[in-house]
């Protein structure tokens, strides 16, 4: 799970792509890159680990010249945390091509294992984003026209889609032609497109959430669709078509639920409606189920459960407080790369206000329990602040079952929610008593504001994997691969990997 951003414009990008990941940067503070084409046809790259304006000083953003460029917003799962990792990445042939890419492959091992045997292309870190973009190169350098059409540029597309499987929203720059923006053919991840008319010309503008559009200017178009590649020239002529033989409408349910900030629209859902709606839904399990429990306040556990918990406060009748001040230059805990990490953070995260818990029977609505070390932490704290009894109520399904889409949850055995019931989570976080949301009035509560979704990517509930290719033996694989102290050996490994960068 990252963010994504690409500008084709007739005046330099650079400011408009740094503000684009700055609201982009919910959904990945482990590292950023942006990269522009100056007016000499030479990439301009800058990425490094960090949060986007730690990253981005002047001298870095004097030297990102150019009317094109994409930007990434790194959030680790497939590869390491290491620099080395971060994107946008780099091939030089054909003409010099860049992307980046939001999701993960689920075939990159293959992938790799052909690239250097079949295409003689050297993949130089674990990152599955890097296998892609030489994927891509291989079959671009397979066409016969210079330069490229829009319909060669299709065909290479078309290969690549034949050639991965998994989760991605992409967007690759390829000097001397364009932007091409392609979606995987499930749609699990997402991409809009945006324009805006600047002096009699449109500019176009891709990015994985509204919410980005808004922020420099774009006007909200369409949602790329499953399987469609957009290609967009310097010059700003747009060209579109289907590039996968079979594709539907399947995105992640996860992005509604915690994902994407509140003011985007995603597939055509307003995802502050969808909270709601999650809200409306629980509360009502609440009454009907806990109808004999005294709740004195309803407390939502900042920020992404706010709206949840306040339409869960007036369907319960119960007044509606804020109980923990959040500290925002903390980053969310749950996609922090470790379990130390994730532990030592919650305590600066948050604070309480003791008034709002002392001698109370408090409900506290979060989003989701994943791994429910920061709920319990959470729990900790209220039951500090004086709190008599807690209630729990989560705006999520029970997560039994890794993700292997872009979102970092690689092993069942990692999540509390794996092999244990109610009762039994309850007490493991410390809470008097805990209630779920049912799977299908989330489902509902998304799908109302869009009847055309069918299905939704909700393998982290289910365990049922909507691109068919997931085996057993591949979760072991990347339960192994993923855990913490693998990830710190990539990373101790892959530290002195880095070959270009704008200092």
């Amino acid at each position: 799970m990252c963010g994504i951003v690409g500008i084709v414009s007739q005046n330099p990008v650079n400011q408009a792509i740094y503000d684009a990941l700055m609201v982009l940067q919910h959904r990945g503070q482990d590292a950023a890159g942006i990269v522009t084409v100056d007016d000499e046809d030479r990439f301009r790259l800058r990425k490094a680990n960090g949060l986007v304006s730690d990253v981005f000083q002047q001298v870095h953003m004097t030297r990102l010249q150019g009317n094109a460029g994409i930007g990434h917003v790194r959030y680790p799962t497939a590869g390491s945390s290491s620099v080395s990792e971060a994107q946008p990445f780099y091939v030089n042939s054909p003409y010099g091509l860049t992307l980046v890419h939001n999701g993960n492959l689920t075939n990159s091992a293959e992938l790799k294992d052909k690239l250097f045997k079949l295409a003689r292309r050297h993949v130089n870190t674990n990152s599955d984003s890097e296998a892609l973009l030489n994927i891509l190169a291989y079959h671009l350098d397979q066409t016969t026209q210079d330069p490229l059409s829009a319909q060669e540029i299709f065909t290479a597309i078309r290969a690549t889609n034949e050639d991965i499987c998994g989760a991605y929203a992409c967007i690759a720059m390829i000097i001397g032609h364009g932007l091409v923006a392609f979606r995987d053919p499930n749609g699990i991840r997402p991409l809009v497109l945006g324009k805006r008319e600047e002096n009699g010309r449109t500019e176009y503008m891709f990015a994985s959430e509204s919410v980005a559009l808004d922020t420099v200017g774009f006007e909200f178009v369409r949602d790329v669709q499953p399987g469609e590649a957009i290609y967009v020239t310097f010059d700003g002529e747009l060209y579109a078509e289907q590039c996968a033989k079979e594709s539907k409408l399947c995105p992640c349910i996860f992005e509604y639920v915690y994902f994407a900030r509140p003011d985007s629209t995603i597939d055509g859902v307003s995802v502050y409606a969808a909270r709601v709606r999650m809200g409306e839904y629980l509360g009502q399990k609440i009454a009907h189920e806990w109808k004999d429990e005294n709740i004195d306040v309803v407390i939502p556990v900042p920020e992404t459960s706010n709206d949840i918990a306040l339409r869960i406060a007036y369907v319960l009748n119960k007044p509606y407080r804020q109980g923990f001040v959040k500290n925002r230059y903390v980053g969310r805990t749950f996609i922090m790369p470790g379990q130390t990490q994730r532990v030592s953070a919650v305590r600066r995260k948050l604070n309480t206000i003791s008034t709002e818990f002392k001698d109370k029977n408090v409900l506290l609505v979060d989003d989701s329990i994943v791994r429910g070390t920061t709920s319990k932490q959470i729990v900790d704290m209220a039951r500090s602040a004086g709190a008599k009894k807690i209630y729990f109520a989560s705006a999520a399904p029970e997560i039994r079952y890794p993700n292997v889409y872009g979102i970092d949850m690689p092993t069942k055995h990692e999540l509390i929610a794996y092999g244990r019931e109610v009762n039994e989570i309850a007490r493991l976080i410390g809470v008097d008593k805990l209630i779920f949301q049912d799977l299908n009035s989330l489902i509902i509560s998304v799908q109302q504001e869009n009847p055309a979704i069918r299905e939704f990517d909700a393998s982290v509930f289910t365990g049922q994997y909507v691109t068919g290719d997931i085996t057993q033996d591949y979760l072991d694989k990347i339960a192994a691969q993923r855990n913490d102290s693998a990830k710190k050996k990539r990373e101790k490994d892959a530290t002195n990997l880095e070959i270009h960068n704008e200092r």
